[in-house]
């Protein structure tokens, strides 16, 4: 696949139209906003259609996934579908085969909490934008001044206009990247309660040893599962969050080849929360073996024992969230600077990373 970087090359003494264009909405007063009868409806049925799919990890999964599939050139949604598969699989972590023996059923909840909150927070920001995106292409025109409705961001309405003209992907998915992260900024990450709760505790401070944070992309190559990706490091940094972000975006949108097998992949193993969805030799959704029964790992295959508990999604209730702020992040220009997409780079091994904290959290026990 070609990417266009319309955005990313340097201006010489004209400034790029697209962040003249965000400098002046960044000073501007927050629009007035007038709808017709027709617009009312159609916000609300956005609004639902939101609520519905946003449930819990795996509905607002699958909604990332069917968007992208009816929308190819929307990048962002299959790249929010894979990072979104990570934070299911996460959040069944806390009650899998390692963490409650380290964690306490308190610290099993709050992180959980915390998960479930950013993935919820980003899904009802970033997916009525992707409905009016689709309800514009119904009427061959575009609605983005409804953005204002679901208080999304004024630097997302001069994104959506500029890609409805030029249709540049690459620069819409890194846009949302950047919006994504400074949402939930100040939501979650600055958020004193979950700094007291997760942040501030030591299983959050040692998870680095661990190398937990490892976000792994399945993929099906030569008729077997591979897996590529990242670990997540530094995440309470706005820039190291949406610098990984583009990172991840030119592993799964640099190359056709790589992008199909993960395609593959997804639409033929719909997203449960367990990590059973892309390593059935080595998890389980049930418990298995004795209790205290012996495995062996060798370099992430089981040799002996049974397979690792890695529970579905329904391990943890439904949540019912309280409504976020409604204040606009972009108060300053200074995220600018940070569109500038990376080189690909698949020299790093991120299932080695994940193997090696496996075998080291089977160790311990």
């Amino acid at each position: 696949m070609k990417l266009s970087f319309p955005l990313f090359q340097s201006a010489s003494k004209k400034e790029i139209p697209l962040m003249k264009e965000l400098k002046e909405a960044c000073h501007l007063p927050p629009p007035t906003l007038t709808l017709t009868g027709e617009e009312v409806k159609l916000t609300r049925i956005i609004r639902e259609q939101t609520e519905q799919a946003n449930r819990n990890n795996v509905t607002r999964t699958k909604a990332y996934l069917d968007f992208y599939l009816k929308h190819p050139e929307i990048h962002w949604a299959f790249l929010a579908h894979l990072v979104s598969r990570n934070a299911g699989w996460t959040m069944t972590d806390l009650k899998g085969e390692y963490l409650p023996r380290f964690l306490s059923p308190d610290d099993q909840h709050a992180f959980f909490s915390f998960l479930e909150r950013g993935n919820w927070l980003i899904f009802q920001d970033a997916y009525p934008q992707l409905l009016i995106y689709a309800e514009s292409l119904k009427v061959n025109k575009p609605l983005f001044h409804l953005l204002s409705a679901f208080h999304v961001s004024s630097f997302m309405k001069v994104i959506w206009n500029r890609f409805w003209k030029d249709k540049a992907s690459d620069t819409l998915s890194v846009a949302l990247i950047i919006n994504e992260q400074h949402y939930i900024n100040s939501r979650v990450i600055n958020d004193q309660h979950f700094h007291q709760t997760v942040f501030n505790t030591l299983p959050f401070q040692i998870q680095n040893v661990f190398n937990m944070n490892v976000l792994l992309f399945p993929l099906i190559r030569n008729g077997s599962i591979q897996l590529i990706g990242e670990p997540a490091k530094h995440f309470l940094y706005v820039k190291e969050r949406i610098e990984l972000g583009k990172r991840l975006y030119q592993l799964v949108f640099s190359n056709d080849s790589t992008l199909n097998d993960m395609l593959e992949w997804s639409t033929r193993h719909p997203h449960t929360g367990s990590r059973k969805d892309f390593w059935p030799e080595l998890f389980h959704s049930l418990k298995e073996g004795q209790p205290d029964e012996k495995r062996v790992l060798e370099q992430c295959s089981l040799k002996k024992g049974p397979r690792l508990y890695s529970p579905l999604l329904s391990v943890w209730k439904d949540v019912q969230h309280d409504s976020p702020d409604r204040k606009d992040w972009f108060v300053n220009t200074s995220a600018l600077s940070l569109f500038k997409l990376p080189n690909p780079d698949f020299s790093g091994n991120a299932a080695k990373i994940y193997c090696r904290s496996l075998h080291l959290l089977e160790s311990l026990l």
